[in-house]
């Protein structure tokens, strides 16, 4: 099956819309809107890595593609934040027919201001913003961390050199495993993986 092919077939199978890229309101700091491949997520969510018990949050959550599929495969609950206000309306539309719709909710913000829930202990990043937002976003996280001591696991699909190095430097997060993704597309591209990052 093509890679198109799969996307369509997803998103029938989760009564969604979620194609398509969207760069009208990106800049520098906030980066165009492309969905995570289905291909990617199928691997993600095989990996046991994510489980009903789980709740999710899905940083630049677009359309919802990661939050509908997650909680269609996993059963966990998902959380989706999105700053643009006509792509989050598409989330919201989204929402009414997936199949997965109740097990997921979308909040019209911007990821620095947003102060992470206690139950949240998944996030999900594919470069919505950048390394300085990625900043105040990590700092957040560990504001939460330390109200609410828990393990929580920080996943960066297709992740940049600027984000790594950052993500090396800071002391309560390690590195705890990858998720390889080359396979899925053609080229054998070092950044098609998952790096996962926990707190310690």
């Amino acid at each position: 099956m093509s890679t198109e092919q799969l996307e369509n077939t997803w998103d029938k199978l989760l009564k969604v819309r979620t194609t398509g890229r969207d760069d009208s309101n990106s800049d520098q700091y906030k980066y165009p809107y492309e969905p995570t491949p289905y291909s990617v997520l199928e691997r993600l969510s095989n990996s046991g890595e994510i489980r009903k018990h789980n709740v999710l949050l899905d940083y630049g959550c677009g359309k919802g593609r990661v939050d509908f599929f997650l909680a269609y495969q996993t059963r966990c609950r998902s959380l989706g934040i999105e700053y643009d206000e006509r792509i989050y309306q598409a989330a919201i539309l989204n929402q009414t027919t997936a199949i997965s719709g109740r097990r997921t909710e979308f909040l019209l913000t911007n990821a620095e201001h947003y102060q992470v829930p206690r139950e949240v202990d998944c996030c999900f990043f594919f470069n919505p913003f950048s390394v300085e937002i990625l900043r105040t976003v990590v700092n957040r996280v560990l504001d939460s961390w330390y109200e609410n001591p828990r393990d929580i696991r920080m996943f960066f699909y297709y992740p940049s050199d600027e984000y790594l190095s950052y993500l090396m430097t800071v002391d309560q997060l390690e590195f705890y495993d990858e998720i390889d993704c080359r396979d899925l597309f053609p080229g054998n591209n070092e950044r098609e993986r998952i790096m996962i990052f926990r707190t310690v």
